[in-house]
C-alpha cells in the first residue's frame, strides 16, 4: 500500500491514465490529480456547443449538487459495477456526457437552462477564489484572472462613455454592448471534484 489507501498498482495505473490525458486531453476538459493524493482528481469542463453551457463552463453547475456524492455506474457510490478497464477519461467523458442529459440520480439536480446560464456566468469569480483550483490548474486560474482584469478594463472604459454614447446613438447601440459581453464572457470555467476509487485489481 501506499499514501491514501492507494496499492502501488493502482498509482502506476493513475500515473499512466494522467500521462495519456496530457497527450490526448478529453474535449471539453481539463484533469488532474490532487498533487497530495493521486486517488482525488479534479477537472474542469468546457460547455459543449448545442448545450446549456455551450462557450461558458460553471460551478456550481445547476446539474449536480455541491460537495455531494453522485449516483452513477462510473462512480465510486457503485463499486460493484466498475469495471478495471475504465480510466480517468473514460469517467470524464461519462460524466460530460450525463451532465448534458436531463436524466435524475442521487446528487443530481434538474434547473432550467437559464439557472445554468446564469450560474456560468458567474463561474470565473467562483473558481479563482478556491485555492485549490488555483494549486491544481494555475495556468488556467492566471488565464483568467488577466481575462477578468482585462474584461473590468473595457467595462470601465465603456461605463466612462456611456453617457457621451446614450447622446449619439439609441437601442442599436445597447444591443450592440450586450453582444460585446456575451462574447467576452465566452470561456466561463466549471470545477468540481470526484472521488476516483480504484479497486484492488491487477488489470492495468
Amino acid at each position: 500500500m501506499v499514501g491514501g489507501g492507494a496499492t502501488i498498482t493502482a498509482v502506476t495505473r493513475l500515473k499512466k491514465d494522467y500521462q495519456k490525458l496530457v497527450r490526448d486531453p478529453v474535449p471539453f476538459a481539463i484533469a488532474a490529480p490532487l498533487p497530495s493524493n493521486i486517488l482525488e482528481w479534479h477537472y474542469v469542463v468546457i460547455g459543449a456547443p448545442e448545450t446549456p453551457y455551450e462557450g461558458d463552463m460553471l460551478t456550481p453547475s445547476g446539474r449536480f449538487q455541491v460537495n455531494t456524492r453522485l449516483c452513477l455506474s462510473i462512480s465510486d457510490f457503485h463499486p460493484d459495477t466498475w469495471n478495471p478497464s475504465w480510466s480517468v477519461s473514460t469517467i470524464i467523458m461519462g460524466l460530460i456526457s450525463f451532465m448534458n442529459e436531463n436524466s435524475p440520480t442521487l446528487g443530481s439536480l434538474i434547473t432550467s437552462d437559464f439557472e445554468k446560464r446564469i450560474l456560468a456566468r458567474r463561474s470565473r469569480e467562483f473558481n479563482i477564489k478556491n485555492a485549490q483550483f488555483c494549486e491544481i490548474f494555475s495556468e488556467l486560474a492566471n488565464q483568467i484572472r488577466c481575462e477578468l482584469e482585462g474584461e473590468k478594463a473595457v467595462l470601465g472604459g465603456r461605463t466612462r462613455g456611456t453617457e457621451t454614447e446614450n447622446r449619439q446613438t439609441t437601442r442599436p447601440t445597447s444591443s450592440s454592448f450586450t453582444g460585446n459581453l456575451l462574447l467576452v464572457t465566452g470561456v466561463i470555467i466549471l470545477f468540481f471534484a470526484v472521488r476516483y476509487v480504484v479497486l484492488n485489481s491487477t488489470s492495468i
